[in-house]
């Protein structure tokens, strides 16, 4: 997980890089360096000097950066500043161009992000459940039943547009919306819930096992040896239908049943090959008898997109990805969800986000995901990142000259201190959550 990691941020890094190094030369800005990752204290593993400017790849995998003539950035190199503008140097040009410069990064990322997504859904497509295959309807854990839904229910609508995949009750819509009513058919009546609007806060402390799975009817799959199935005779085929006289017709009833009657011996009813059986079983402590269900089959829809059509639906999924970050800060903001529940850095992104399995599928996912993100935390008006760049420059356009090289100086200290306090807290968090699971 750590070589995809490694390789996904790269990537994102030196696009983004790319695109502050390629606007400023065609502009004729002088570049004097561009690293992935930090060379901090002057540590680095990789370095070549081409023309003006020296090529490296840094120790500390936090980012990377250019370094343009003239400009005060990261670096807090101020030596520059006390000479006369000279004609090669990022303040010696128009205010317009400085600006395209700062948003060549965030542009890259944004189009780089369609452009995976669009590649994901030619290559791969895109696979659902359709939530029409959910013939018995819903599982309701825990939280979902302190929602207000039931075990049965059936899915209708989210916030009056009806539900089409399955995935759908798990969307940003629900998880980022406010006052979200969900529509369920119970026992063939309709029924409207309405989720809190801290409900992704409780989602995120429960107990992982799920909001809501597909609830399947099943029969008896692989029996372990020498468990207490197989002991008393239980055989692949097997549909399970009471257990000590009462119903059983889903694997969570089972599931139900079974937690309830741990260290008693039951009365098992089968259906085997058509004819009725009736097994004496015992349950261990763990409410189990030693069994892999073989669940009904749920058919799955695909679609593949051409090139034409994948182009729009990346750039669609590349916007949601923007979206959703804007209405996760606004649920960190009221405290709907906990900051630390939130913010990951890279112990995270490497364990959660790209797995310890190398699949391609997860990796470009993932990368495009990471690539729309750095683009939009790029993008925040605060010093040291390009957003703080483009404020002071718009300002700038706005009042027709330039904000003075020491509240710009000042701004990128404070602006150092809060990404680096940032940093240590992502990095405080991961290992701390690390630590809890």
């Amino acid at each position: 997980m750590i070589a995809q990691m490694l390789l996904g941020l790269s990537i994102l890094v030196l696009l983004h890089e790319w695109g502050h190094f390629v606007t400023a030369r065609a502009f004729k800005i002088r570049v004097e360096k561009f690293y992935v990752f930090f060379d901090a204290w002057g540590k680095k593993l990789f370095s070549f000097k081409k023309g003006d400017t020296e090529y490296g790849i840094g120790w500390l995998p936090l980012g990377g950066y250019v370094k343009i003539t003239g400009m005060v950035d990261e670096s807090l190199d101020t030596a520059q500043l006390k000479n006369v503008p000279e004609p090669y140097e990022f303040r010696s040009k128009p205010a317009w161009q400085r600006l395209i410069v700062m948003l060549g990064g965030v542009t890259v990322n944004a189009i780089l992000g369609v452009i995976i997504f669009a590649g994901i859904l030619m290559y791969w497509g895109e696979k659902f459940i359709p939530n029409s295959e959910l013939k018995h309807g819903i599982v309701a854990s825990a939280l979902a039943q302190e929602v207000g839904l039931q075990t049965g229910d059936k899915l209708v609508s989210i916030n009056g547009e009806a539900v089409i995949k399955f995935d759908d009750i798990m969307s940003s819509k629900v998880l980022l919306g406010s006052d979200v009513a969900i529509t369920v058919d119970r026992n063939g009546a309709p029924v409207n819930i309405v989720l809190p609007n801290d409900f992704t806060k409780r989602l995120l402390n429960s107990d992982k096992s799920g909001f809501v799975i597909p609830r399947m009817a099943f029969k008896v799959g692989e029996v372990m040896p020498n468990m207490p199935a197989a002991e008393a005779g239980l055989m692949i085929g097997d549909e399970i239908t009471a257990i000590n006289g009462e119903a059983i017709s889903f694997f969570d009833e089972l599931q139900s049943s079974l937690q309830t009657l741990k260290g008693q011996t039951i009365q098992m009813d089968v259906l085997r090959a058509g004819k009725p059986a009736s097994l004496n079983v015992s349950v261990s402590e763990a409410g189990t008898i030693g069994f892999y269900p073989e669940l009904e089959v749920m058919e799955t829809s695909f679609k593949k997109y051409g090139f034409f059509e994948s182009i729009p639906a990346g750039a669609t999924l590349a916007w949601n990805v923007i979206s959703d970050n804007i209405k996760g800060f606004g649920k960190v903001f009221s405290g709907d969800i906990p900051v630390e529940k939130s913010l990951g850095g890279p112990i995270a992104i490497a364990k959660k986000m790209y797995g310890g399995v190398w699949d391609w599928y997860r990796f470009w996912m993932t990368t495009g995901l990471l690539s729309m993100i750095l683009a939009f935390m790029n993008l925040l008006p605060i010093p040291a990142l390009d957003g703080g760049h483009v404020v002071f420059l718009l300002i700038e356009m706005a009042i027709g000259k330039p904000v003075s090289e020491k509240v710009m100086l000042a701004a990128q200290y404070v602006g150092m201190i809060l990404v680096i306090s940032l940093m240590v807290f992502a990095f405080g968090n991961d290992i701390w959550q690390h630590l809890l699971n």
